[in-house]
């Protein structure tokens, strides 16, 4: 497939389901199927917190990421949600060092349902056509906190929460300029449970150009934080200009429904639908943050794999070390031209865990063996 998305897992699946034994821990699994990985990281940028990337690779043989950044001096978390845009860098190697290229998705305006912040990018490609989706947010406000005022209860933070909406942006070209839709793809809609926010994209397009579309979601809540906890939907498009219907009234994940998981991905095989999540709270892996795999037929039936537990937080570096990081989130995977996985892709950052211990944030992208 020409149009494949960068965020599948088909030879990654395969290798988690037919080499694990009863005896054999995930640790085992993991080391045995992902190589080591370079210590510089593929993407930093000095000043900024960086996160969740996605990766495409060119006719030519570029690879293109596209990730989150927003200034190093406000908290990382919830700092993205106010102030974030979508950059994009390149390298002639999949696990980089990629160099800044240029600002893909900038801030323009507060006016705009994106015009304050910009995360969450999932690159894919269908015919000629790239096509970024991501998550926007926006608030009135003009200018942003001190440090230390910038907190989840703050008036930017519930106000940026609330207004999380996704959104579609095309170009010809990997390197833009990009076109974005004025409105959200997949807005709220009241009494539901997506009423309060639709976040975290994972699409995948079908060989028609048809959508499926796995999104986070929230449902509205009277008190404080005015919120449900995360739930996981699915919405499909006849193309990637939309329209989107969400197609059940239920969510597939989410508290009392399996688990609550976080930053699903998405890809299709010859065996049906995949997905690759983090285990929010741990109660599918027992360890929260870990990852699990979950398959369906029809992108709105999930079940769990018969060996759901796909990655702990443990890198093998290339200098020998291993280190278990504070945060390895946004997992995304990189294929081949024949739609073979060759790397797994993570957001991660230093630390003993919790996003506002750290003092770096960046991507990397692991090499698999084959």
């Amino acid at each position: 497939m020409k149009h494949f998305l960068r965020t599948g897992l088909a030879g990654f699946l395969c290798l988690i389901t037919t080499q694990l034994s009863p005896a054999q821990s995930i640790d085992n699994v993991m080391l045995s199927s992902m190589k080591e990985t370079p210590t510089e990281g593929a993407f930093s940028m000095e000043g900024y917190w960086v996160w969740g990337a996605s990766v495409i690779r060119d006719d030519e043989g570029t690879y293109h990421m596209y990730a989150a950044r927003w200034p190093g001096h406000l908290t990382f978390h919830p700092g993205w949600m106010i102030a974030s845009d979508i950059v994009h860098a390149v390298s002639d190697s999949p696990v980089g060092p990629y160099k800044f290229v240029d600002v893909a998705l900038p801030v323009r305006g507060a006016q705009y349902w994106d015009g304050r912040s910009a995360f969450n990018p999932k690159i894919c490609r269908y015919k000629d056509t790239y096509v970024l989706t991501y998550t926007g947010s926006t608030h009135p406000f003009p200018d942003f906190p001190e440090d230390d005022s910038l907190t989840l209860n703050s008036k930017y933070s519930i106000i940026g929460r609330s207004n999380k909406r996704i959104g579609i942006a095309y170009s010809k070209s990997p390197n833009g300029p990009w076109t974005r839709l004025d409105q959200p793809a997949l807005p709220t809609k009241p009494n539901t449970f997506y009423s309060f926010l639709t976040s975290n994209p994972a699409p995948w397009i079908n060989e028609d150009g048809s959508v499926v579309l796995i999104f986070k979601s929230r449902s509205y809540n009277r008190h404080f934080p005015y919120h449900s906890s995360m739930k996981i939907g699915v919405a499909t498009a006849p193309s990637f200009m939309g329209p989107y219907r969400v197609v059940s009234n239920e969510p597939i994940f989410g508290e009392g429904k399996m688990a609550e998981v976080e930053d699903p991905t998405i890809w299709k095989d010859q065996e049906g639908y995949h997905m690759l999540a983090k285990d929010q709270l741990g109660k599918i892996t027992g360890s929260v943050g870990h990852g699990i795999l979950a398959h369906s037929d029809d992108a709105v039936q999930w079940e769990l794999d018969a060996k759901p537990y796909a990655y702990t937080k443990t890198i093998r570096w290339d200098d020998g070390t291993e280190t278990t990081m504070g945060q390895l989130e946004r997992v995304g995977v990189l294929l081949d031209e024949h739609d073979k996985v060759t790397h797994l892709i993570f957001a991660t950052m230093d630390g003993p865990g919790g996003f506002n211990h750290s003092t770096r944030s960046w991507n990397i992208v692991v090499p698999l063996k084959r």
